[in-house]
């Protein structure tokens, strides 16, 4: 039966992807999160897991998830505007915009939906949105989905941010136009921090609005663990709009949003991703009150995490790999070609390692890496059988 024009470009395409070394599938998990664990059925040791605290296994959150069943059930059967909004929710709420410092928080089912609707809700089509050239895909996909005019600056560039800006300030003022300046606090495929006082300044002089996706920087960063803007001291003023995740640090799943009484209420009456889906179920929140507990008392693992990090960047560095600009749990080691990241990925794990290539498209061409993270969890012994895997991996030649 000859194939519609659908099937013939579905078949095309995997072909294509095949032939460019970036098919990607499935890897099966048969064990918690942790630094030890079981994929595809074969033990191994994981430097893969955005689990920077290692709460995802973490006792008392598995309890408190459990705490919640009891009270709450398992789903939440609704939308947070119907009646799918527990009393779990507004807690949760209420404790992260005292962790923020911020005035209102508003939970999210996850990280992409609530980028999503932020950047969709704020700015449209007679609006302009400024991105930074490596931001999570989630916020590049927001921008495009507002409608508004899309632009990208520079990696961490402020002077690239500061050019486009003039130049929208030359319009006729007569316009009503509004400005989003969108950045990561830790950006995910590099692991360098977002430099954000000089993009808040210029978005003071310029009349725009700064948003800050901190998922790789809550929990890790920061006075208590309150992340890459909380670590440089900027407030809720200079920094009006603030995105965080529970799926890394956290341990556990979903999102939030945190500003202003106005912003947030606005979203709840004005965001379509969070006005029609269905709330985080009322245990993954009890789970993450826990963990939120948790995060702002870890400063013994955000050290130990430190020093891990410390401890792999100089052993990688003597064995010849290029590293990136990064002192948070991401260690990219840079490769370049991406059937090389693959097979370098291959034999660490032949060794009993498992540690991600990441491939184009997720980061820009010729820039393919393996993208080890670390976790509390980890030990210095863990990161000495990874040194010595990256190590066997020089000796063989062929890499």
């Amino acid at each position: 039966m000859e194939k519609n024009v659908f099937e013939q470009h579905w078949q095309k395409a995997l072909v294509e992807k095949r032939a460019a070394g970036l098919w990607r599938q499935h890897r099966v998990l048969t064990t918690p999160q942790g630094a030890e664990v079981v994929v595809d059925g074969k033990p191994l040791l994981a430097f893969c897991s955005n689990d920077y605290l290692g709460l995802a296994n973490h006792p008392e959150v598995k309890e408190a998830a459990i705490q919640g069943i009891n009270r709450a059930g398992v789903g939440s059967g609704a939308s947070h505007l119907v009646v799918g909004h527990h009393e779990e929710h507004t807690a949760l709420e209420r404790e992260l915009a005292e962790f923020t410092q911020r005035d209102r928080a508003l939970v999210f089912s996850s990280g992409y939906m609530a980028n999503l609707a932020v950047v969709s809700s704020l700015v449209g089509k007679s609006d302009i949105v400024l991105e930074d050239r490596l931001n999570h895909a989630s916020l590049i996909d927001g921008g495009l989905l507002s409608g508004a005019k899309f632009q990208r600056f520079l990696h961490g560039d402020s002077a690239s941010l500061e050019k486009k800006l003039s130049r929208l300030s030359l319009t006729d003022p007569c316009i009503e136009q509004k400005k989003l300046v969108v950045s990561d606090g830790v950006f995910s495929m590099d692991g360098d921090i977002a430099n954000l006082k000089p993009l808040s300044s210029l978005c003071a002089t310029h009349n725009a609005l700064l948003m800050v996706d901190d998922a790789h920087g809550l929990g890790v960063l920061g006075p208590g663990g309150r992340g890459s803007v909380a670590e440089q001291e900027l407030s809720q003023t200079e920094v009006p709009v603030l995105v965080g995740t529970f799926g890394k640090a956290f341990g556990t799943s979903g999102a939030f949003v945190a500003g202003s009484d106005d912003l947030i209420e606005y979203l709840i009456q004005t965001a379509r991703p969070y006005i029609y889906t269905t709330a985080m179920p009322p245990s993954i929140v009890a789970a993450t009150r826990k963990s939120l507990s948790l995060v702002i008392d870890s400063d013994e693992r955000r050290k130990h995490l430190s020093r891990l990090i410390e401890q792999f960047r100089s052993g990688a560095s003597e064995l010849g790999f290029q590293l990136m600009a990064s002192q948070t749990p991401i260690q990219p080691i840079l490769i370049g070609d991406a059937y090389k990241a693959v097979e370098l990925s291959k034999f660490l794990e032949s060794k009993g390692l498992l540690v991600t290539a990441i491939r184009p498209p997720t980061v820009p061409n010729n820039s393919a890496r393996l993208r080890v993270t670390f976790s509390a969890n980890h030990t210095p012994n863990h990161v000495d059988q990874l040194l010595n895997g990256l190590k066997l991996a020089t000796q063989s030649g062929k890499f």
